[in-house]
């Protein structure tokens, strides 16, 4: 009886011990920070009205290496887009509205030649837009003054490869 008596005095011992330790403070109750990831910035559109909003494309492999109509070479890697009434050299501010996530493209090529859509993308400018596996994603255009862009701002797609293009 007296071992029964001392092991259930062990167990409230223990217990009692265990309940006793304090919980943490206010200050020490933070949330543990998230992996970082480097991804392009995620911007909310502005509030302004939109030039337009449909839906967009994207082309690559296919037509990189052969000439736009503005006369320069198709870079599939480029931050550039094709639409058919924007000037070319234009700046077009393209949302994601599925996502939120915008770039910059410059306009240097016609289309899209399919009905129904607005501006076709080149493959880096739709990478960063998180297109993912979808073709088309509906977007918002807004046009950029060239001289309201940053001078560090970069027109090439963060996926760029360094030094020679994917065969």
């Amino acid at each position: 009886m007296r071992r029964y008596l001392a092991h259930g005095m062990a167990i409230v011992f223990l217990i009692v011990c265990l309940g006793a330790a304090q919980g943490p403070n206010i200050s020490e109750a933070t949330a543990a920070p998230g992996p970082q990831q480097a991804s392009p910035e995620v911007r909310k559109p502005p509030k302004t009205k939109p030039y337009q909003v449909g839906t967009a494309s994207w082309y690559g492999h296919i037509f990189d290496g052969k000439p736009t109509a503005s006369g320069e070479p198709y870079d599939m890697y480029d931050m550039t887009a094709a639409h058919l009434k924007l000037p070319m050299g234009s700046y077009v501010r393209v949302t994601n509205l599925r996502n939120g996530r915008a770039v910059v493209v410059r306009v240097n090529d016609r289309g899209p030649i399919v009905p129904g859509r607005i501006i076709d993308l080149s493959y880096g400018a739709a990478q960063a837009l998180q297109f993912k596996q979808r073709g088309l994603q509906r977007v918002r255009l807004d046009l950029v003054n060239p001289r309201d862009l940053k001078p560090d701002y970069q027109t090439v797609a963060y996926n760029h490869p360094p030094l020679a293009k994917l065969p």
